[in-house]
């Protein structure tokens, strides 16, 4: 199969049944870490970003592996269904049955925090062997509840919890976002910053300080509950939440070869 060709793999069963699709890089540089991306709320492997890694994964013969979450991309599934324990199912599946050998996970907003909670499931699985590093963009920990429900309004809060759903406009599509009951309340069962939180591996973070989705206090308080792992933050004066310019991609592409 050549490098980048579309491939599925089936997640759940039964009505939790989905199909997540991926495209795997092939390492030409074996003895280097291979790179797992995982994508933002809403955002798919084909991002700016997920693009500029894999041409760089080209060029420096490293593995690759991208996917898309369902209700994402070219995946199955609703988005409206999605939570994060669904999407945390799909990323531990794809890591493990498509990825060989130690990783770095590279996230963005959203999957930033993913990254840190596979993390977590893997080192409590005893597969802390598998990580051998993170580049995490403005990492939105906990975002479910301390970045949308502790600001969301009455009237937000009402419409979520008595109609299911709230429409959140984007500056990102021209269409809302949908932001579930099911969203909100199965986040709580995935909160980290309540206490130390465990990488098993160094960490390097990116983060705009014109971040008006993730603000840059957020990312500061994360790195103080990361307890026992190394970990260097870099702030982009002025970056915003994408950090996708030519010179940002350079700072993500360093910080992986940092690692």
């Amino acid at each position: 199969m050549s490098d980048g060709e579309l491939q599925f793999l089936d997640v759940g069963a039964g009505d939790q049944a989905r199909r997540i699709a991926f495209r795997r890089r092939a390492a030409q540089e074996p003895d280097r870490a291979g790179l797992v991306w995982l994508s933002g709320f809403k955002s798919d492997m084909g991002s700016t970003k997920a693009t500029a890694l894999d041409d760089y994964c080209m060029k420096s013969g490293r593995a690759l592996l991208r996917f898309d979450y369902s209700g994402h991309g070219e995946s199955g599934g609703r988005f409206e269904e999605g939570t994060v324990t669904r999407w945390l199912e799909e990323s531990l599946v794809v890591v493990r049955a498509a990825t060989t050998g130690p990783q770095i996970l590279v996230g963005s907003s959203m999957g930033g925090y993913l990254a840190l909670l596979v993390a977590r499931a893997l080192g409590q699985a005893d597969e802390s062997a598998r990580l051998a590093g993170m580049a995490l963009i403005a990492p939105a920990v906990d975002f479910t509840e301390a970045l949308i429900w502790k600001s969301a309004s009455a009237a937000v809060r009402r419409a979520i919890m008595e109609e299911g759903a709230w429409a959140r406009q984007s500056p990102y599509s021209s269409e809302p976002y949908p932001i579930t009951k099911a969203l909100i309340e199965d986040g709580r069962r995935h909160l980290l910053l309540g206490g130390a939180i465990r990488t098993h591996c160094p960490v390097r973070i990116l983060q705009g300080m014109q971040d008006e989705d993730v603000p840059y206090s957020h990312v500061m308080t994360l790195v103080e509950h990361i307890a026992g792992d190394p970990v260097t933050l870099t702030l982009v004066k002025d970056g915003d939440h994408r950090l996708s310019r030519p010179e940002d991609l350079a700072l993500l592409m360093a910080a992986i070869e940092g690692l």
